[in-house]
Formats: C-alpha cells, structure tokens, sequence
C-alpha cells in the first residue's frame, strides 16, 4: 500500500493504520500499542474511539454482506463452492466464505474454503467478547478503580471442514449469524477494553492490541479473501460486482461509487 493510500484509510474511516514491523518487516496482526490505560484517555478522545469502532462495525458488516450477496444472487449451485481452482492450488470459494467466518483443508472447494476461513476471524473476535469475564466482574473492576482484564485472542484456531464450505444455505446461515453477532456485541463493548493477541510467528508471541483494530484487520482480511474468491468466480465463468475484492483504500482512490468507496457510509 503506498503511502497516499494510505493516508486516505486514515482519513477515510477513522483508524490508524497498522506500521509495519522493524525496517518494514512483514508484521503480525495485533500490533503492540501503549501500556497506558486507555481509561485515561481525554473525553473528547474516548468519543472519537467510540465514532471510530462504529465505523469500523459498519465497514464489517458491508463486507461480510457482500458475501452473502455472492451467495444469494451470484452462485446457482452448492457444487460451485466446491470447485477447487486452477490458479490458486487448494483453494474453494467455500473454504474462503468459512475462513473469514478458517484455514483451509486441501481437497476442499474452491469458494468455501475463502468464504470460511474470512468468517471465521470474525468469529474468533466475537467469541473472545463472549468468553471474557462476566460483566458483573467487569463492572467490580471498574468500581474498585481497577483496569479490567484484556480480552482474550488467538486467531490460531480454526474451525475446519463445516458445513458452509459445500451449503449455500449453510453459508448464508453463517454469514448472517456473524453479522448480527457483530451487531449485537460492539456497540455494547467498553471502548476502554484491551486485547491480549497469542500469535504462533512461528514463536509463540502475545500482543496488546484492541477491539477496533482487530476488527479492522477482521475486515480487511476479509477483502483479500474475496479477491481470490473474484479469481475462482471468473473461472466458473461468474461476474460479480466491481467493489466485491477490493480494498476500501483502494476504492476511495478512484473515486467509486460504492458504499466502500466512500468516506460516510
């Protein structure tokens, strides 16, 4: 991403995008961030935090719709998301669709494979909120003046062979599951609430990170996804929308009209 694309995600939806690591290494999602409690962040500061991570949730959500779009209207057949591709060894639009909802199991399709694998990093952020401590112990901490535990997160588990990678139905059922799951429980998140990333680099490695920029990496891993999902619908001979596999940066650039080419939503 060059430096003016950059600077126009910035902009565009209220985040800080990610540095890269020591002399423009590659780097592991989660990024460290400030020890400081956010808790003693300015007013003005927390409410920017909070615009921002209702940004970000409505940027998720259009993503994942658009997959749901795909399986709705573009796909015919439950054989589609099975196809496996010859450009991308491996790889379904199945295993994509659940990825998003998974790691892909060779031999698997082609779109179901993409389709999984980008969901489930959705999943696993959402579960991290679900398994965290209970809210009567979050509201104790806070009372006592004590910062509440980060949330707990590994993107390293995977859900593998389910049934979204072979069911347009399945699909469907998943991806909108997520969406509502998303809508359910960020608005609801503290925005002064930190996340405990465990990365396997191969090293096994912790990050202190938070909500919106996993959520933002949640989402744009989501589009890389679908940019190889746009490669396997081209070769079963499939159209899809313009914007469907690329980066809102990207969009934003040549001035698309679409809801991801655009800075308000």
């Amino acid at each position: 991403m060059v430096e003016s694309d950059t600077q126009t995600l910035s902009s565009s939806y209220g985040v800080t995008p990610r540095q890269n690591g020591v002399n423009g290494h590659s780097y592991t999602p989660g990024a460290a961030t400030s020890n400081k409690p956010n808790s003693a962040l300015p007013q003005n500061e927390e409410k920017s935090e909070a615009e921002s991570l209702d940004k970000l949730l409505q940027v998720s959500v259009i993503v994942l719709r658009q997959a749901v779009d795909l399986v709705n209207h573009s796909l015919s057949e439950d054989d589609q998301l099975t196809v496996e591709s010859k450009f991308i060894p491996g790889s379904t639009i199945g295993v994509f669709l659940s990825l998003v909802l998974s790691l892909a199991l060779k031999g698997l399709s082609a779109y179901c494979k993409h389709l999984r694998h980008a969901t489930d990093h959705f999943s696993l952020l959402l579960d991290s909120l679900s398994s965290s401590d209970s809210e009567s112990q979050s509201k104790a901490s806070a009372a006592a003046g004590q910062r509440r535990p980060d949330l707990e997160l590994s993107y390293d588990v995977r859900a593998r062979g389910t049934p979204m990678e072979s069911s347009r139905s399945a699909a469907k059922a998943a991806l909108e599951s997520c969406i509502a799951r998303l809508q359910n429980a960020v608005p609801h998140v503290e925005r002064d609430r930190g996340v405990r990333l465990t990365a396997v680099t191969p090293y096994v490695q912790t990050f202190r990170t938070s909500l919106g920029r996993e959520l933002w990496f949640a989402a744009l891993h989501a589009v890389h996804h679908w940019s190889m999902v746009r490669v396997i619908a081209g070769e079963l001979g499939i159209q899809l929308e313009d914007s469907f596999g690329v980066a809102p940066s990207t969009l934003v650039y040549r001035g698309t009209e679409c809801p991801l080419g655009k800075a308000k939503i």
